[in-house]
């Protein structure tokens, strides 16, 4: 028997970190917080609650390694379990940047803390907040007795001064993690869908190390408690998709990619190859496509210009073989896409459909689907979140829902081999529902 084999738990210092409400700087202090113990020689593993693309991307620069999604709605708790086990059994430290607020939503980032025993530090923006700042502290941190609740960071103070005395008006049980200053070498871009994707910020190194650089002077990098996670039993997964070619797309433009995603399709034994729509003109050899989203809206002139490799897509779907189109990919697989200016661009053509964009969200929230499929238990979860709208006459062959009771309804469409929605789907959420999806 295996020494691995007989290990049923481990330790690793870890933190959640949230706040009061969105917009505090959850982000910027995770990774400031992951490269700050990084600079230390420590190996840190990050991980995001809730559906995000953008955020994991500033987080992986900033600890070294990919960033995986923690969610109790997409994911399950075995599998959050799992991935926790994992990171426990290689990192120093597990840093978990939560959504939302604290107690926000259903599951909620503080459902995920309480569930492994994770400390919460909380990050406030004390902009124009004195004392106050120890009461808010103090109350999230006496909302749920069950919580484990590790601590407090203050963002957006006016001074060191100001710093110091939101730290002397914190009762002994708060930990004092640091503060951050209203200062722009910390601030993290962003547009209409979130944050800048961490590869387009030029001086991102400098505003993380900038960041940590400020906890440092006002907290030190000492480690927080450790947590005890256990061991959990897997089922293996079995070869569905053993000797298939799926080309995956992954540029600039789509870029919406859960890591998750691609251990999946690997674990089903599928061999994963990636092109680029923007800059590649030659199609791979593949038995599938997997078209996911991003920001295609950004580059329609070297989209609707790439007339080479739209050609052999074309001739991929006439040929009936899989292709899966999630948001961006479903966009540019239509007709037309006008944007915000009025002007209208060609696309692939594949899709009897014209996309238009907006200028707010035209649909955010979870969604579960279920597909009609051989296979029982054919529901697949994910979520969805874009600033356009598609024309069609195709009927969908399903819907998804909000199990928070949003409006978010997203369509489901097939056309031939080619399934396309604006849902971003979670393939660990069903491995069998994605294998038949690819499965030539």
């Amino acid at each position: 028997m295996s020494a691995e084999s007989v290990i049923s738990s481990r330790n690793c210092p870890a933190l959640l970190i949230s706040a009061p409400a969105s917009g505090q700087g959850k982000t910027t202090v995770t990774a400031a917080l992951a490269r700050l113990h990084t600079r230390q020689g420590r190996r840190v593993r990050v991980f995001k609650t809730g559906p995000d693309f953008l955020d994991p991307m500033i987080l992986a620069r900033a600890c070294g390694s990919e960033v995986y999604q923690l969610d109790l709605f997409m994911g399950g708790a075995e599998h959050c379990k799992r991935l926790l086990w994992d990171a426990a059994g290689e990192a120093d430290l597990i840093l978990i940047e939560g959504v939302m607020g604290l107690y926000d939503g259903a599951p909620s980032s503080a459902d995920l803390a309480e569930l492994f025993g994770i400390p919460v530090l909380a990050v406030i923006d004390a902009g124009g907040m004195a004392q106050t700042f120890s009461a808010l502290a103090h109350g999230l941190a006496s909302y749920r007795q069950t919580l484990a609740f590790g601590g407090v960071l203050a963002n957006r103070v006016g001074s060191l001064g100001h710093a110091r005395m939101l730290e002397e008006a914190l009762p002994e049980s708060l930990r004092w993690y640091g503060a951050l200053t209203r200062d722009q070498a910390f601030e993290l871009p962003s547009r209409h869908l979130g944050l800048v994707q961490g590869s387009e910020i030029e001086d991102l190194d400098r505003r993380l190390d900038a960041a940590a650089d400020a906890i440092a002077e006002t907290a030190g990098s000492e480690l927080p408690p450790p947590v005890l996670f256990q061991a959990q039993t897997e089922t293996p997964t079995r070869p569905l998709l053993e000797g298939v070619r799926i080309g995956v797309a992954r540029d600039a433009a789509f870029s919406f990619i859960y890591p998750a995603n691609l251990d999946t399709l690997r674990e089903l034994g599928a061999e994963l190859i990636f092109f680029s729509p923007l800059t590649d003109a030659d199609l791979p050899e593949v038995d599938s496509l997997y078209l996911p989203g991003g920001y295609p809206e950004l580059y329609l002139t070297e989209l609707g210009a790439n007339w080479p490799l739209i050609e052999q897509i074309a001739a991929h779907h006439r040929q009936g073989k899989p292709i899966l189109a999630e948001c961006g990919g479903m966009l540019w697989l239509c007709e037309s896409l006008t944007t915000l200016s009025g002007d209208r661009v060609e696309l692939c053509g594949l899709l009897p459909a014209q996309a238009k964009m907006h200028a707010r969200f035209t649909a955010l929230g979870l969604q579960r689907v279920q597909l009609p499929m051989e296979e029982d238990h054919a529901e697949l979860r994910g979520h969805t979140f874009h600033h356009s709208s598609l024309e069609t006459e195709l009927e969908p062959i399903t819907v998804g829902e909000c199990p928070n009771g949003r409006k978010a309804a997203e369509a489901v469409y097939r056309l031939g081999r080619l399934s396309a929605s604006y849902i971003h789907a979670y393939f660990p959420s069903n491995p069998v529902a994605v294998a038949a999806l690819f499965r030539p």
